[in-house]
């Protein structure tokens, strides 16, 4: 049977804003032609929907109501406001770099005195000066997801870090995505992290919005690469405006012998989905993922990660908690699959969601995909709400209830938090959440 897809008035308008500003994406024309062969890969496609098995639980043909046209370079004004809300997120001892409104801002980014072995340019440099290696990793993702597509033939700026063999970074690096427009608009970026062998870094990722920004759409994408015998810690926190709309996808390759410890925390935006493939090429790798969705009101968080067991000898762990309240919408989506060659893997998942109200809702669909028979794999998932005694017991010695709440959500959600190694980090998700628990008065 043959089956015919008709776009939305969305999904058309999503294709036709490659039309109207491909006059201000950079690059080169090799860069022009794969824009336009990712272009037409969404054209196929379109919008994603929930006859998509990935997609089920998020169906971007019901939740994204229009399409916002790319945002402006950003003028005095709305760089000012970008100033002030990172003096409120600032954190000690990172060297910073700010995008705002998708455009890389030099002015309240840290680019002086760079460490021995590190590189940093911008999306735009790399993609206008013809590096043809760097430019295949940068359109490597694969185009046969819609909105990795979209990414690709629109991403208009970025971060591009590489770090040398056997250097080890001792200060982190931090990306911040700035929405500060007083008009309603969408960003496109893209950046990229090469760690090399026997290496290490700490890259913080950033999402908030400036005062008076608008309604605003974020499409991001990361790709890392780490080198054999390294690590990287990543942390990414998203704390968008609550009109916001957040896709952010991240492509991660690790060597072998390699480590990358990763937390996310979702607390901001309206709707949004973080989709990771991780990937291990080199046996004898490890990976931690930690992550914690933070949600109240209407809020729509989807968190799907792929876990690709392709060697073997090497470890993956995933701890996700959820902690929704009202009507706030929570999707976690894991899948491992162990390939055949990969005997001797040990993968677990686990996730738990916390429901603080009868309208909150939580999906855990933990996945296994086993090919091989020489391997130790295992997930779990529980749903359930906030224990009564406990409440009672902490009610009797003199907290409000609001206050005992909050002391079981901060130790619900303490063990994927606790997995951040660098201290000042962590403060920074502890911090975020404790803003969270005090938006519920």
């Amino acid at each position: 049977m043959n089956v015919v897809l008709a776009k939305t008035e969305t999904g058309r308008a999503l294709s036709d804003i490659f039309a109207v500003a491909r006059g201000r994406l950079p690059g080169t024309s090799d860069v022009a032609d794969l824009r336009r062969q990712a272009s037409e890969a969404y054209e196929r496609a379109g919008l994603p929907h929930r006859r998509i098995e990935d997609w089920k639980y998020t169906d971007l043909r019901a939740l994204m109501r229009e399409v916002l046209p790319l945002a402006p370079a950003p003028d005095t004004a709305e760089v000012s406001r970008a100033a002030a809300a990172v003096k409120l997120h600032a954190i000690d001892g990172v060297r910073r770099l700010v995008l705002v409104d998708g455009v890389f801002v030099p002015k309240l980014s840290e680019l002086g005195v760079l460490e021995n072995g590190l590189s940093i340019r911008t999306l735009r440099e790399v993609l206008e000066a013809g590096d043809a290696a760097l430019q295949a990793q940068l359109f490597a993702p694969d185009s046969s997801n819609p909105m990795v597509a979209l990414n690709s033939a629109m991403m208009t700026d970025g971060i591009v870090i590489e770090i040398a063999d056997g250097v080890v970074l001792t200060q982190p690096l931090q990306i911040v995505h700035i929405a500060s427009g007083s008009v309603p608009a969408a960003m496109f970026t893209r950046s990229l992290l090469r760690l090399g062998k026997d290496a290490g870094a700490t890259l913080v990722e950033s999402y908030i919005a400036a005062e008076g920004a608008k309604a605003y759409q974020v499409h991001d994408s990361l790709i890392i690469s780490i080198g054999d015998n390294s690590r990287l810690d990543h942390v990414r926190l998203n704390e968008d405006g609550r009109d916001a709309f957040n896709i952010s996808s991240a492509v991660v390759s690790l060597g072998a012998h390699a480590h990358f410890n990763t937390f996310g925390m979702m607390s901001g935006a309206g709707v949004s989905r973080y989709q990771a493939i991780i990937a291990f090429a080199g046996e004898g790798s490890k990976v931690e993922t930690n992550g914690v969705n933070l949600l109240n009101g209407k809020q729509h968080a989807d968190t799907t990660l792929f876990m690709d067991h392709a060697v073997p000898h090497c470890d993956s762990r995933e701890i996700f908690r959820a902690v929704v309240d009202d009507r706030g919408h929570s999707v976690f989506q894991g899948r491992i699959i162990v390939r055949p060659h990969a005997q001797k893997t040990d993968a677990k998942m686990m996730t738990r969601a916390l429901l603080l109200s009868d309208d909150a809702e939580a999906v855990n669909k933990p996945e296994l995909e086993i090919f091989a028979d020489d391997v130790t794999c295992g997930h779990g998932a529980t749903t359930g709400a906030l224990d009564e005694s406990l409440l009672f017991y902490l009610r009797a010695r003199g907290l409000s209830e609001k206050e005992a709440q909050a002391l079981l959500i901060q130790a619900f959600v303490g063990e994927a938090i606790e997995s951040i190694v660098n201290d000042g980090l962590r403060e920074l998700a502890i911090a975020a959440a404790q803003r969270w628990l005090a938006a519920r008065g």
